[in-house]
């Protein structure tokens, strides 16, 4: 059957049509690859998230290895959004402290509400941006972002983290989206990293530990 959706990516309206098939979703077919289903999250998002770090020229691209120097400053985020409607944006790496060992699955990385459309600097941060720490020695870690389509503005009732703060650990994504009603994610990108020379520095500016 065909679909015909309108929406917006990237400040653009696009007009899609959509073909209801059995063909794999490359972005479904990776997350179950990768085993973010059944480690974070039950259910795959279809859409893919467009994520890029400009100050060092690089792209999310559904499992690709990026390190830790180029994803330490916050990236740009897009998604098809519907008009009007809120959106939370969730980082989390489950692989904490190692995909072996994960007993502190899952560290926050990003936590984002409220978001109108894609503008994810108009959202309510209720966990600011951190980038990729991996321990050394730990190997790769998956990175995994998503996003939710609220069913309406939400007042969160959540301690709200700082950069600084690495309070973060034994993070339950799964319960966060059922407290809130969130539902299924609707986008979503993850790339792979392991440690390199810039962890140190990350683990240094750490100091609101209260």
């Amino acid at each position: 059957a065909l679909l015909l959706r309108v929406t917006v990516a990237c400040g653009a309206v696009l007009a899609l049509v959509t073909v209801r098939s059995q063909a794999a979703n490359p972005t479904t077919e990776a997350f179950g690859r990768n085993e973010i289903v059944p480690d974070l999250i039950d259910v795959a998002p279809e859409q893919t998230i467009k994520i890029t770090y400009p100050q060092s020229d690089v792209e999310v691209s559904l499992g690709n290895q990026l390190t830790p120097t180029q994803v330490k400053a916050r990236p740009k985020l897009c998604w098809e959004v519907e008009p009007s409607a809120l959106y939370t944006l969730l980082m989390a790496d489950p692989d904490a402290p190692s995909r072996s060992n994960p007993e502190m699955r899952s560290w926050k990385h990003w936590l984002v509400g409220n978001i109108p459309g894609a503008d994810v600097d108009a959202g309510d941060v209720l966990a600011d941006y951190v980038g990729s720490g991996p321990p050394q020695g730990t190997g790769l870690h998956r990175y995994v972002f998503l996003v939710y389509k609220q069913p309406s503005r939400i007042v969160f009732n959540e301690t709200v983290l700082s950069s600084r703060n690495p309070n973060r650990g034994k993070w339950n994504p799964a319960e966060f989206v059922k407290d809130y009603e969130l539902g299924v994610p609707v986008a979503g990108n993850f790339y792979q990293a392991q440690y390199d020379d810039y962890v140190p520095e990350l683990y240094a500016t750490f100091t609101d530990t209260a």
